[in-house]
């Protein structure tokens, strides 16, 4: 490949900005468009949405991007996609795709699927196998029946993903692998380069891990905001050499700003320690790395570099922990924070003389200052807002007792002090709590898998 390898990335999380996929086709020639959906706390949500539906547990924001850019997906025979949207259930996701691509007369369209991750149908065998689960930062032991955990997924490598393109996919769809991981592996493949080659491992690394959060590259987050136009905001495009070379930008004419500040703030979100950053692919070493303004919203990045991965997968376990809801009443008026207060023991008091005591109780004033204690505004003591938003947030092992939490907060309408609103926001939701135990398994204990279908096939 002799013009640069060109990877953008349209989604940083589940929900983010739906346009961003169609900018960066449209604006710009892309060789692979990376849309990065899953969190911690997205696998949960997704975990809930399989448990009521076996067909659901994947990104459907996928669906959408799919459905506005199929015209693209037409137009230019280049442009692939690698993504993590298959989350819980990527043969699913897969066929959920395959219809909108058919649709489009796309019916040769290659799918990759790559699974192994999801390590729930095996938590028995890993368990009698001598696996743990030890808590990452604690190192106990899982204290949990095997039917509390309601998901447990392997961080993959960039291998995998590899090797869908090898076989021919045009789209790779993926369960949990590590957020660079999507960047990794379609260099890796269309550059040939070896998986010791550490250097280039460690460049394209630091691509995937500058793309991974979309806009926060490019402006997004900025505290610097009042210069930035966010209202077509660019998402980030990485141009990768074969000589390892890279540089970050954006589609021209778009908002945003790509500098040595964006990017560097980037580079150093979420890393720990950035002599050690551990990923499934290589230990990357970022104490190495410059950056340097090349033009107008173009970064050059030099100087990653890494050693072998270790022999374990981060592994993401999410277990049942009792039930939660949330309320939420605006409360006016000059002493609006005392009133608050006072709303809260009131709803606590009532739940408890109805025969529940609340395992966990919590009260924010928000508007208060209370989010940000080192605010101008607290510090002055008699600050006082005008109004606050009274949130108040129970959890419990019993439903009925977060139940019965749920019916306190509509009474203090005509039952408590005046000046409060809220109650047309309905009463609170009660919902599931999944719990999050962060944790490890040796990789030898874990299998990728790697199916590439054409589009119609899915559908068969």
């Amino acid at each position: 490949m002799v013009q640069p390898l060109r990877i953008a990335n349209g989604a940083g999380f589940l929900g983010d900005w739906l346009g961003a996929p169609r900018q960066l086709v449209t604006g710009a020639t892309l060789d692979y468009l990376t849309l990065e959906y899953l969190a911690e706390l997205t696998m949960s949500i997704l975990a809930r949405q399989r448990e009521k539906d076996p067909a659901a547990g994947f990104a459907n924001d996928l669906l959408l991007i799919l459905e506005d850019i199929q015209d693209e997906l037409v137009r230019q025979e280049q442009l692939k996609i690698v993504t993590n949207g298959g989350g819980m259930n990527p043969p699913a996701c897969a066929k959920a795709a395959a219809k909108i691509l058919v649709a489009a007369g796309l019916n040769e369209f290659s799918i990759g699927v790559v699974t192994g991750d999801d390590l729930l149908p095996r938590l028995s065998e890993l368990f009698a196998a001598g696996c743990e689960f030890r808590h990452f930062e604690t190192n106990d032991p899982l204290p949990l029946a095997l039917h509390e955990v309601v998901a447990a997924n392997a961080y993959l490598g960039a291998q995998p993903i590899a090797a869908a393109l090898a076989d021919g996919a045009r789209m790779v769809l993926t369960g949990r692998v590590a957020d660079a991981s999507l960047t990794v592996g379609p260099a890796m493949h269309e550059f040939g380069w070896q998986w010791n080659d550490w250097p280039k491992l460690a460049i394209a690394s630091v691509a995937g891990h500058l793309l991974e959060c979309g806009a926060q590259a490019t402006g997004g987050y900025a505290t610097s905001w009042q210069n930035i136009d966010f209202d077509n905001i660019g998402y980030p495009i990485a141009e990768l050499t074969a000589a390892g070379e890279l540089v970050l930008t954006k589609p021209p004419g778009t908002g945003g700003v790509v500098n040595c500040r964006t990017i560097t703030e980037q580079l150093l979100y979420e890393i720990g320690d950035p002599a050690d950053y551990k990923t499934p692919d290589i230990d990357l070493d970022f104490t190495g790395v410059t950056v340097t303004e090349a033009g107008a919203d173009r970064v050059q990045v030099v100087g990653a570099n890494g050693r072998p991965p270790g022999d374990q997968y981060k592994v993401s376990l999410a277990y049942r922990d009792g039930y939660f809801a949330s309320g939420e009443l605006l409360v006016a008026g000059e002493d609006c924070l005392d009133k608050a207060r006072k709303c809260a023991e009131i709803i606590r008091a009532r739940t408890a003389a109805a025969g529940y005591s609340l395992a966990r109780f919590h009260v924010e004033l928000l508007g208060a200052g209370e989010g940000m204690p080192q605010s101008p505004a607290t510090a002055e003591k008699s600050y006082q807002p005008p109004e606050v938003m009274l949130r108040v947030t129970a959890h419990d092992p019993s439903r009925a007792a977060v139940e019965r939490f749920t019916r306190e907060f509509a009474p203090l309408i005509t039952s408590g002090p005046a000046g409060l609103a809220g109650y047309a926001a309905g009463r609170p939701i009660v919902r599931p709590v999944f719990a999050y135990w962060p944790t490890l398994i040796p990789k030898s204990a874990v299998k990728a898998q790697v199916q590439v279908k054409s589009a119609v096939k899915w559908l068969e």
